[in-house]
């Protein structure tokens, strides 16, 4: 069994590991480290028995890594019994910083015995590693053999390497499938997979770890048959790690098996060990395929050639910037290949991001297998655009569109672009914190069923929602998907996810990715039990189900009818290691051959001609880390958003005045089935935490951190300023009472350290103010904490669009023309504007005529649109209005007032 993280937090209890496990070596090993300096200090039979005790739960992680390795553990292990407190501490110091630094990568003295220094077996080849920038990973290989023979297994390995490769790596040895997955949970540095025909189904004791995905696998079923064992556990592999290369060595009929559909999730098979050098040349090339980066790797040969520009860039090259007496500071701060790798051309070696058919279409490629789409497109100018460019792709004029009312702007203008018609659903209120959740399933299927009472459900081609959404809400995209396309079978989804791209390489949030569920329905829909869950759901709602029935009941498709059309869009500078504005469009779409020529249509209108070559190679760059590291550095994230969490919300001091926010008050319980309440708490089984992460409507992003800071008197734009002008801690995104906190691949322990430290002055600061009580200080404090937490705004619903931008005027349907309504307002004749303040609005609001919004009105926070282009103005939006002390209100001019569309007029429209 993998042993605890820590003594006090059981392994078996805590959904935080299931979500962060490659975390829990460092951490294990700080652990043993700070027990071996209590040794040193004072030698004591208690010290020396938590230190064995530590070292066996060691063992039982340290067996899925190549880096210690089994002579320097034993070297660990000798120093105990030997009693010797000083070589013991010495060497545990060593490996645990090793480990933590990731020094082994780079550095072959750390394989080093103290006293074996010429010993090859715990080294790497001295030739390979001291190349220059030798990327390290490691290979797991399940074998049949006992034990005993792992060794040779290992040193067999070694022999074939050679000093002209371009990578270097170390074997790990399990026996059996059971501790297969559970080494490439553990284990980051895994990047491929050799599988033995033969090995066991199970190991010793059962494995709490792999609970979370025993739907992958059943080990009990496939114990009496290798080649379904093998196969599954490929499968297995492939499902929980995507980007991982499987071998397969077998001692059967390869040319039968190879025929074998399933033999899909194996990258190549060969007849048992005959061809070692084969083995590793195969396993090199699979990491050098995703090492692989067509543009950037031929953006920086392009640099390198010699090249006269006759184009309009003078930039490019870099001599107008590098021979200037004015501004070669500019050259010397980013240096030459910048410059060297600017163009205006698209030929000579360069592609075209308009119409790629070079290395830019192998990239996206590329980007489009790693995220497991049919088809990737790279973006330059950010979300906003990608946003933009599959609702003009896939939307028209009078199209009817299922929108989150708080998604982002672009969706908003989107709509105006296409002409479509949004149809505006609310999520759920959050009124303490001054922010939305998401939507619910139960308010889409009504919006589609109301839609379809009024024989309008023809005119719905697409639901668009923010997943997740700035707060952290997280679809369950599985259910949100097939129980709408049990209402209308060839919906298209586009779910906004400029937040979540990290999440496809996390084993247990991908499945709430837009693609990793489409991915996952594709499959169900392909089995037999698809028809029947449909069928006998049928003969229980009967021929004329009710709204009612259809509401409380948690549909499936007609697999016969659906048409899975699925678009994500990623933000990919927000989560992975590109360039501002770096974002792509991933399609998952089975009728994307329909719709090509109108999607580049889309591309062409919305892209720049002169798209940014080093966003580009960004991004394709972004994609290489993903898949080759992206595994651990996410799993990094998580366990950094964990420990914020902890530490914060359990400090005796700064817990008085902040508070990271947990699922259950962010969100209601209804959505929450699991009762899922805080990722770090040690009572909640893993039953409850799988069932969250399965099933639960919504779940929380564990990366995006709602700070509350009601409580220490800070409205959240005052706050956000203290950290950035004071303490250089830079976030972006506030509400009345709190600041968003990201976590990311980028941050390390020391960031934690930093912000636990500067909100403990803070905290310390407010106790000292309170305590003096100068100048009636506490009165005040106390008069801004009712206004933060008590006294705050009722959040108002979309009201509805004016009827003259209604099909039907006499519907509850609240569907509306946006983009006549937009245009309308560039006709000043037909526009007025009114005070906010002024008495004439309450009047109006009174006896009419109506207001109606000629614009877009956007406060930031909380950043959704109070108002969109013919929009009626209602008491609670003006109330709300009134209520705001932000300065940043777009589409607003206090002096001006609303620019209202005059009652009167009829407009232009466009």
């Amino acid at each position: 069994m993998v042993t605890t993280p820590t003594s006090d937090q059981p392994f078996h209890s805590l959904i935080s590991t299931s979500l962060a496990t490659p975390a829990l070596r460092a951490d294990r090993w700080v652990s043993v480290l700070s027990v071996a300096r209590k040794w040193a200090e004072q030698d004591s039979p208690s010290v020396r028995e938590s230190l064995t005790k530590a070292l066996q739960d060691l063992e039982e992680i340290e067996r899925f890594f190549a880096y210690p390795g089994q002579a320097l553990l034993e070297n660990l292990k000798h120093w105990l019994t030997e009693n010797d407190a000083k070589n013991f501490l010495r060497l545990s110091q060593r490996i645990s910083g090793t480990i933590v630094s990731k020094k082994y990568h780079r550095d072959v003295t750390a394989w080093n015995l103290d006293d074996q220094e010429d010993d090859t077996f715990n080294r790497l080849p001295q030739a390979i590693t001291h190349q220059k920038n030798t990327p390290y990973f490691e290979v797991l290989s399940v074998v049949p053999h006992a034990p005993s023979r792992w060794r040779l297994i290992q040193e067999e390995v070694r022999g074939v390497r050679r000093a002209e490769d371009d990578f270097v790596y170390q074997t790990v040895v399990v026996g059996n499938a059971q501790d297969a997955l559970t080494g490439i949970l553990l284990n980051p540095d895994i990047g491929a997979v050799v599988l033995s025909e033969g090995f066991a189904s199970q190991g010793g004791d059962k494995n709490p770890l792999l609970e979370v995905f025993n739907s992958i696998i059943d080990f009990e079923a496939s114990s009496k048959d290798d080649e379904i064992l093998v196969l599954q556990v490929a499968q297995a592999i492939r499902k929980i790690r995507p980007e991982l290369d499987i071998y397969l060595l077998s001692d059967r009929n390869i040319e039968s098996l190879a025929g074998k559909p399933e033999v899909r999730f194996i990258n190549r098979i060969f007849y048992q060990v005959e061809e070692p050098l084969e083995l590793h040349l195969s396993i090199l090339e699979g990491i050098r395929k995703r090492y692989r980066t067509p543009f950037f790797d031929n953006l920086k040969r392009y640099a390198q050639r010699p090249i006269a520009t006759f184009h309009a860039l003078p930039i490019a090259r870099g001599k107008s910037v590098f021979t200037s007496n004015w501004i070669s500071d500019m050259g010397e701060f980013y240096g030459p290949n910048l410059f060297l790798a600017e163009s205006s051309a698209t030929t000579g070696g360069l592609d075209s991001l308009l119409e790629p058919t070079g290395n830019i279409k192998e990239a996206q490629d590329k980007a489009a297998a790693a995220f497991g789409a049919d088809h990737a497109f790279f973006v330059t100018n950010g979300t906003s655009t990608s946003n933009k460019m599959v609702l003009q792709a896939l939307l028209a004029p009078g199209d009817i569109v299922i929108l989150d009312r708080n998604c982002h702007k672009s969706h908003h203008y989107g709509c105006v672009l296409a002409g479509a018609q949004p149809y505006y659903v609310e999520a759920f209120p959050l009124v303490e914190y001054s922010m939305y959740g998401g939507v619910s399933i139960r308010t889409i299927k009504t919006a589609l069923l109301t839609l379809k009472k009024l024989g309008e459900l023809h005119r719905v081609k697409m639901v668009d929602l923010t997943n997740c959404t700035f707060d952290g809400h997280v679809y369950d995209t599985r259910r949100f998907m097939e129980e709408c396309l049990a209402i209308k079978p060839d919906l298209v989804f586009l779910w906004d996810e400029a937040w979540f791209g990290f999440a496809h390489w996390s084993p247990l949030l991908r499945q709430r990715t837009g693609l990793g569920a489409a991915a996952i329905i594709e499959d169900a829909l392909k089995q037999p039990e698809a028809l029947q869950a449909w069928e006998e759901q049928q003969k229980l709602l009967g021929d004329n189900p009710t709204d009612e029935q259809l509401l409380d009941t948690r549909l499936v498709p007609d697999p016969r009818a659906v048409k899975l059309r699925v678009y994500q869009t990623n933000s990919v500078h927000k989560s992975m290691s590109a360039l501002r504005q770096g974002s792509i469009v991933l399609v998952r779409d089975v009728d994307f051959a329909h719709v090509e020529s109108q999607f580049h249509e889309a591309v062409f209108t919305h892209a720049s001609t002169s798209p940014n070559l080093q966003i580009i190679a960004s991004l394709d760059v972004a994609r290489r880390q993903m898949e080759l590291e992206g595994y651990g550095l996410v799993a990094n994230a998580l366990q950094i958003s964990l420990e914020i969490r902890k530490h914060i919300n359990s400090h005796p001091i700064i817990s008085k005045y902040f508070k990271v926010l947990n699922s259950a008050e962010m969100i209601p319980d209804a959505y929450r089935a699991s009762g899922l309440t805080d990722y770090n708490d040690a009572d909640i089984s893993w039953g409850k935490a799988v069932q969250s992460i399965r099933s639960d409507e919504f779940l929380l992003d564990p990366t995006r951190m709602t700070l509350f800071c009601g409580a220490a008197g800070f409205d959240g734009t005052t706050f956000k300023n203290i950290l950035a002008d004071k303490f250089n801690i830079q976030l972006n995104k506030t509400s009345r009472n709190s600041v968003l906190l990201q976590s990311n691949i980028n941050n390390t322990r020391s960031d934690i350290a930093l912000l636990i430290r500067v909100l403990l002055d803070i905290s310390q600061d407010i106790e000292k103010k309170l305590q003096h009580d100068e100048d009636g200080y506490c009165r005040k404090f106390q008069s801004r904490i009712t206004s933060l937490v008590d006294d705050l705004p009722d959040l108002p619903n979309f009201s509805r669009f004016d009827d003259r931008y209604r099909d039907d005027a006499t519907t509850d349907a609240l569907h509306g023309d946006i983009r006549r309504a937009f245009y309308d307002a560039y006709n000043e004749a037909e526009c007025e504007y009114i005070l906010l303040d002024s008495p004439d609005i309450d009047k109006r609001l009174k006896d009419g005529p109506v207001l109606v919004s000629a614009n877009f009105v956007i406060p930031y926070p909380p950043g959704f649109p109070i108002l969109v282009p013919g929009q009626v103005i209602t008491q609670s939006i003006v109330d709300f209005m009134r209520k705001l002390d932000v300065k940043e209100i777009h589409g607003f001019n206090r002096e001006a007032g609303f620019k209202l569309l005059k009652r009167t007029g009829q407009g232009g429209g466009a």
